[in-house]
């Protein structure tokens, strides 16, 4: 363990290997006393290869105890990491900006879950890393579970291997209906001028074919067709396939006046999938899933290539702020 951090356990993380030495996720505290005389900032940045490389074998870290009070000082431990900010186009959740490269994250009602996903898993260009932060923390409920990918795809090639080889054979195609503004009542209800951020049809046409999306403008909005895509990712960096996609997110929550959810994923040959083993996907996501309890301060950094994340519902008041990178 790196000078600056110490790891502690919860009874939520999990572990991967014979020996338990494996914590899903790592779960790291300040190693000072008194805490007023730790800096976050200067331990982050004399730190980054350590960091990084727990990173790429814990899939995630959960930084509890740390003195980040405002969202302006999480924009500070974001830029503390060096990563290049990623820039939100054609991500379906509503958020707005607060400070610097930090947006408010899923702005949907408290009463609706958002299913599991990999950020930006429905285009073809997606986030690296994922930083969360609890600014205000969650009366009840309100987690924000999250899974490793590679253990998903290994259960279900286990369990549905006919199912798995149609999705590395035709991936996915995912389509989604778009208002012009946006709709905060719904979880996917960011309007074609903040996907595209512009009001410009021709420009959104543009960005829309950048990301090999197609659109065909309605009277409500437009519709937007993306795919085929694939479902199943490997690995390079760890060797290993990833569960890498949006399947149970879109089939079960994409839903909205605009939206029908099981038309908003289908195989990327234009089959319907089959329902059973969508559900069956979103049971084994909640068995292998680690949902720990937001405290006010926590930042949760995840590896988007990784994990898979999601969001509980909950008793206001709760507001958790994001930031993507490349």
């Amino acid at each position: 363990m790196a000078e600056s951090f110490t790891g502690i356990q919860t009874p939520e993380q999990k572990h991967y290997n014979s020996n338990n030495s494996f914590p899903f996720p790592l779960i790291l505290t300040p190693n000072s006393s008194p805490l007023s005389n730790y800096n976050f900032i200067e331990s982050i940045k004399t730190h980054k290869n350590w960091l990084n490389s727990r990173l790429h074998s814990a899939g995630a870290i959960l930084f509890r105890e740390f003195p980040v009070s405002t969202a302006a000082e999480f924009n500070d431990v974001v830029e503390a990491f060096g990563y290049e900010e990623f820039p939100y186009i054609g991500g379906a959740a509503p958020r707005s900006n607060v400070v610097g490269r930090v947006f408010t994250a899923n702005e949907s009602p408290p009463d609706q879950k958002i299913p599991f996903h990999h950020e930006m898993a429905q285009v073809p260009e997606f986030p690296s890393k994922l930083f969360f932060y609890c600014e205000v923390e969650p009366k009840n409920g309100g987690e924000t579970p999250i899974v490793l990918s590679h253990i998903i795809y290994e259960r279900m090639k286990e369990k549905h291997p006919e199912f798995v080889r149609e999705l590395e054979k035709h991936g996915l195609m995912y389509t989604r209906v778009l208002g012009e503004g946006d709709n905060p009542e719904s979880p996917i209800g960011r309007g074609w001028k903040s996907t595209f951020l512009t009001d410009d049809k021709s420009i959104a046409e543009l960005r829309a074919a950048k990301l090999g999306m197609k659109l065909e403008w309605l009277e409500v909005g437009v519709k937007t067709v993306m795919g085929p895509i694939p479902a199943i990712k490997f690995d390079e960096s760890r060797q290993h396939n990833v569960w890498f996609n949006s399947m149970v997110a879109a089939y079960t929550g994409w839903e909205d006046d605009l939206n029908d959810p099981v038309k908003a994923v289908t195989f990327g040959d234009g089959k319907p999938l089959p329902a059973d083993i969508v559900y069956d996907c979103l049971k084994i996501l909640e068995e292998e899933c680690v949902a720990i309890p937001w405290k006010k301060g926590d930042v949760l950094l995840i590896d988007n290539w990784a994990v898979l994340h999601s969001r509980r519902s909950f008793d206001p008041p709760r507001r958790v702020l994001a930031s993507l990178c490349k």
